[in-house]
């Protein structure tokens, strides 16, 4: 009898505190909640949910042990906030995120790389009824693939759900300032945030650590010469006609979009 009911709270919690007691003619019970005169029994499935403090974003979670949470292989559009201005669809991502989690634990799980250059958590959230957030939100198009290696976990699920909901016009992909611009516009001014470009790749030049690939005289696409084993051939991009996908950065009169995974490249 007390194994089935240590078996029935597993299934119940993956990290739960279950209370045990006696009654006054001596049957002992069991429960998940405190009761008066109750011992404490741990019980530990191999994971642990977390409560929510703040929701920061689409993409972004505070838990109520202090620790921030970046979600893996997504990127959902930024919210207004300190020395940050509010992007198409970001409002959207983040009202979804917090009706999805309301009132509900989550569990992470991890990749290679455990946290970013900002200290933050690396993770895929699930809930307690292991829906996979990360995932949820490139199907609802509230979300962009955005693959950082070596964290390459579920990276194929995500490529095709973002192709599906792509395809659909969901979220982001029906919104104009997401709409693709051709390489040549790329001449001036400020680009913020994640951007779509199209181009034709002319020819490489290789510096000792990068390799550009060139679009325009003013444009080109970046990959660390360390990266390169996860591209096909980077001479086999030439003539190309390419869709890529990031966040462009200006040197000069310069322009750059770099990328980290083949996955930012679509063919067109």
């Amino acid at each position: 009898m007390f194994f089935s009911v240590l078996l029935l709270f597993l299934s119940l919690s993956a990290e739960a505190e279950i209370y045990q007691w006696s009654d006054d003619q001596g049957q002992v019970h069991f429960s998940d909640k405190p009761q008066a005169g109750a011992k404490i029994l741990k019980v530990d499935a191999g994971y642990s949910y977390y409560q929510l403090k703040k929701i920061y974003d689409g993409d972004t979670v505070l838990l109520s042990n202090g620790k921030k949470v970046r979600f893996l292989g997504v990127n959902t559009p930024e919210v207004e906030g300190r020395n940050k201005s509010a992007q198409a669809g970001g409002e959207k991502a983040k009202k979804w995120l917090m009706m999805a989690l309301k009132n509900k634990k989550i569990r992470l799980e991890t990749d290679v790389e455990k946290k970013d250059k900002y200290g933050r958590l690396l993770a895929h959230i699930f809930t307690e009824d292991d829906m996979h957030v990360n995932l949820e939100l490139i199907k609802l198009g509230l979300a962009s693939v955005n693959i950082y290696p070596p964290s390459l976990k579920y990276s194929d699920e995500f490529l095709l759900a973002e192709r599906q909901a792509e395809q659909k016009g969901l979220g982001i992909w029906g919104i104009a300032e997401y709409a693709p611009k051709q390489a040549e516009e790329i001449k001036s001014g400020q680009y913020k945030g994640w951007q779509r470009v199209l181009g034709t790749v002319k020819n490489i030049r290789h510096s000792r650590r990068y390799s550009y690939l060139n679009v325009t005289d003013s444009f080109a696409l970046k990959v660390d010469r360390k990266a390169q084993s996860l591209f096909p051939k980077l001479d086999s991009y030439i003539g190309k006609s390419i869709e890529v996908r990031g966040w462009i950065n200006k040197h000069k009169n310069h322009y750059s979009l770099f990328m980290r995974h083949p996955s930012a490249i679509r063919n067109r």
